[in-house]
Formats: structure tokens, C-alpha cells, sequence
């Protein structure tokens, strides 16, 4: 790296799962240069903050993180401002603050080591959207627990007219198939027990398998099914227009696909849905919930709601409670809307009095915490195999997954990776309680 001083460095991810995987893979992209990751920024002589431009006032917000990165004698790390905040603000990052050296946006960070080689002589922004892929410039995975995140398709095409995601992360991109497996591959051998496989509209992954045949992101989970050692497979995020039936089919058929689903759907209006050009209905996402159901009767559901969209009337708002009550949901995402610039809807006429749209939101929330209260009751009593991932607060915690995405706690001597057997028990608002079914098989641990 010929930068000595350069010794460890500080990554801080914000939003999305996309997010947290692209903070693994520049940590590992710079441990292979030679520097080591730091546990705080004040002790690292590189800081990258890897944004996200989805949550109100986000640029407002990095910035504010930017002025508490200065140390008491004035000076302060390498600064790298990495993400969608980046890709949206560009060089006008370092027209409003001097402390940031690198300004990189989500689809250049493979050029990260060749960033800081030039930051030693002055700024550099890079935030090109090159056609060749950052993957085939990233090191290997190393191991990063007994669930890992596995990208497998970048960007969107679908433009809905609240979100930035089309301008800061370009069009629909699939990664091919046999470097996808390869990957998946390397993550299992490592010690990953779970593997989500991410994109921004990750069913909308096409590509060709290595006999040259045409498949789906249904055909590229049967591939990895058979992956020995690799025990559940997840996917997020889903568009309802994405949704093929042969995705739907393999919920019913493929065992190691866990039963949740996170498919925002965002209203239950069909005049918001057009005005945010959704290009679905209330109805067309209510038959694909009801068809998963029907091939997977034991699936949790999840989505995305906004609520205050310009125009939105109580009316609308209404038929969104409507169709989260006849769903039934067990964990929710929701936000009131908030202009984004750049996107047609921040244009748009008749913007919801903030107010309104707080209180509605509360009304939302106090459905949707109900609601996922009430699928951690039902689930109480049932069998389950239970992914450990951390430790727990208390010193004889553990805490993993159970197949619905539920966080359950086990008391007992269990290691992370473990997949145990449990019987569900105690319910609260955010998570469940695990027993094992066999406790004998601790009673000299």
C-alpha cells in the first residue's frame, strides 16, 4: 500500500443488508493491502462510512458523523465517504465539509486501495458506475459467521418514484451463475452454516447455468441447495413483480429455503401504488401471498410500508391498514414518506402535512407490533431448529434464528454455528424463548 501510516481502519455501515455486505467486503479488500480493522474510529487512521440515502435527512446525518470524527487536538483519520450518500452528493461532499478525503460510491469501492494512494496528494471522488464487475476485483471471502450475506444482483429498473436506488446503485446487474456458486462455495467452507442471498431486487436475478441453460433465482437456489454443509438459504429484498411462480413453488419444495418472505408492497391503495408506479395492485400482491401460503402454509411474511406518499388520503391510508389486516404479518419495515431529491414524488403536488403523516404512522406501527406479537404467540409450542449466531446479554445466553427469522434465546452450553432442536416457549413483542427437547444431552456439559 506504501502508505506506513495507513495501519488500521474503521468501517461503519448504515441501512441495509446490501450495506452491511459491502462494509465486509471493502474490510477484507483492505485487510488483503495489509491494514488491520480497528474496534473504534477514534483509534483508526482510515475511517470509511459506508451510507445509505433511504432514511430521511441521511446526507444531514453523515455529515453530522463527519464533524464527530475530529479528535481534541484538531486533527482527525482518513476519511472515506462511501454508499449511496456518496453516489448522490458526489464532489459536493467536499464542497461542504474539508475533513472528507474520499468521496467513492457503491459500484467503485474495489478501487479503494488506488483511492487512498491518491488521497496522499490530494481529494479524489470516484463515482463511476464501471461497466467491468467490482467482484472479479475483491479478494476472497473470509469467514464471517454462521450467516453470511451473498450478493447476487445489484441495481434496480423499476423506478418508483419515492426511491433514490436507481441513481445511486444504476440498473438491474445479475452476477453470473458460476461465480455466484464458487462464492457460495468458499462461504460454507469457511464455517457459514446460513447464506442470504442480497440484491436490490434480488428475484429479479437472471442468468445461465453451467450447461448454458436459461434459470431464474428459483434455479439458482436449487443449485445451491445441494451445496453440502450449507443448511438454510435466505433472499432479500423481493419485487411483487418479480415474484415468478417458480419461486413461489420452490417455497413448497426446496427444504433448506427457510419459510419467510420480506416482499414490501409498500400500500394498499391501488391510486398510491400507480402514483409511486408500482406497477402492481393490492389485489395482485394479495393472490402471490395467498398462492405462498397455499405452497407453504407455515411461511412468515414480512414487508414495506409508506405511509403520508403525496396524495394519500385517509381513504388510502385505510385500505393499507386493510390489507396488512388480511395479510397478517410477522415483521414489518415502515416509514413516513419524506421527499427525496432528485425523484419525481418530491415534485409532486398535495405533500402530506408532516403531522398527518406521523400520526397515521403511529396507527400503522401499533398494528404491525401487534400483529408480529401475536405470530411469536402462535408460534409457541412448535418444534424448531434453531441457527445460534451471538452470544445473549446474560453471561448463560445464546441467541439464534428459528426458521421464520425469529430471534430465540437459549440457555445452555451451545456454541455459534450450533444448529440445535428447540421447543418454542415464552413469546414476547421481538423475540422467543427455546427449549431444548433433549436436555439430557447437556447434563455433564
Amino acid at each position: 500500500m506504501n502508505r506506513p501510516s495507513l495501519k488500521h481502519f474503521y468501517i461503519k455501515s448504515f441501512g441495509c443488508q446490501m450495506n452491511s455486505y459491502d462494509g465486509e467486503r471493502m474490510s477484507e479488500l483492505l485487510e488483503s493491502q495489509g491494514m488491520k480493522a480497528a474496534e473504534e474510529a477514534a483509534t483508526a487512521d482510515l475511517v470509511v462510512l459506508n451510507t445509505c440515502h433511504i432514511r430521511e435527512k441521511a446526507a444531514e446525518k453523515v455529515y453530522s458523523e463527519i464533524g464527530r470524527l475530529r479528535r481534541p487536538d484538531g486533527s482527525s483519520p482518513m476519511i472515506a465517504l462511501a454508499g449511496c450518500v456518496a453516489q448522490a452528493e458526489g464532489a459536493e461532499v467536499l464542497a461542504r465539509t474539508k475533513m472528507v478525503d474520499i468521496v467513492v460510491g457503491p459500484q467503485a469501492y474495489h478501487h479503494l486501495p488506488e483511492l487512498i494512494e491518491k488521497a496522499a496528494s490530494g481529494k479524489v471522488v470516484d463515482i463511476d458506475m464501471p461497466l467491468e464487475s467490482k467482484f472479479d476485483a475483491l479478494p476472497e471471502r473470509r469467514q464471517v459467521g454462521a450467516s453470511a450475506f451473498l450478493t447476487v444482483q445489484e441495481g434496480c429498473d423499476k423506478f418508483c418514484t419515492y426511491c433514490v436506488v436507481p441513481y445511486t446503485r444504476g440498473a438491474e446487474v445479475s452476477r453470473p451463475w458460476s461465480r455466484i456458486v464458487k462464492e457460495a462455495h468458499a462461504l460454507v467452507d469457511k464455517g457459514a452454516r446460513e447464506i442470504t442471498l442480497l440484491g436490490q431486487n434480488v428475484n429479479a436475478w437472471t442468468g445461465e447455468d453451467e450447461a448454458g441453460r436459461s434459470q431464474g433465482l428459483d434455479g439458482l437456489i436449487r443449485a445451491l441447495a445441494k451445496i453440502d454443509g450449507l443448511e438454510r438459504i435466505r433472499y432479500t429484498t423481493s419485487h411483487p413483480n418479480d415474484m415468478t411462480e417458480g419461486l413461489i413453488e420452490a417455497h413448497g419444495e426446496i427444504d433448506k429455503l427457510m419459510p419467510f418472505l420480506h416482499l414490501p408492497v409498500q400500500s394498499g391503495s391501488n391510486r398510491i401504488l400507480k402514483a409511486m408506479n408500482r406497477a402492481h395492485t393490492a389485489e395482485s400482491y394479495l393472490t402471490l401471498m395467498n398462492r405462498l401460503k397455499e405452497v407453504r402454509p407455515d411461511i412468515a411474511l414480512s414487508g414495506d410500508f409508506i405511509v403520508g406518499f403525496p396524495g394519500e388520503s385517509e381513504e388510502d391510508f385505510q385500505a393499507t391498514l386493510d390489507l396488512i389486516s388480511e395479510v397478517g404479518y410477522s415483521l414489518a419495515f415502515s416509514f413516513a414518506y419524506s421527499p427525496r431529491p432528485g425523484t419525481p414524488a418530491a415534485d409532486m403536488d398535495n405533500q402530506i402535512d408532516p403531522e398527518i403523516s406521523r400520526e397515521r404512522l403511529q396507527r400503522l406501527q401499533a398494528l404491525l407490533n401487534q400483529q408480529q406479537f401475536d405470530f411469536n404467540q402462535q408460534t409457541i409450542g412448535r418444534k424448531a431448529t434453531v441457527l445460534i449466531e451471538r452470544k445473549g446479554k446474560k453471561a448463560d445466553q445464546m441467541i439464534g434464528k428459528s426458521p421464520w427469522l425469529q430471534s430465540v434465546i437459549i440457555e445452555a452450553p451451545v456454541a455459534i454455528g450450533d444448529l440445535v432442536e428447540v421447543t418454542l416457549t415464552d413469546a414476547g413483542p421481538n423475540s422467543v424463548k427455546g427449549q431444548f427437547l433433549d436436555q439430557k444431552q447437556f447434563a455433564t456439559a
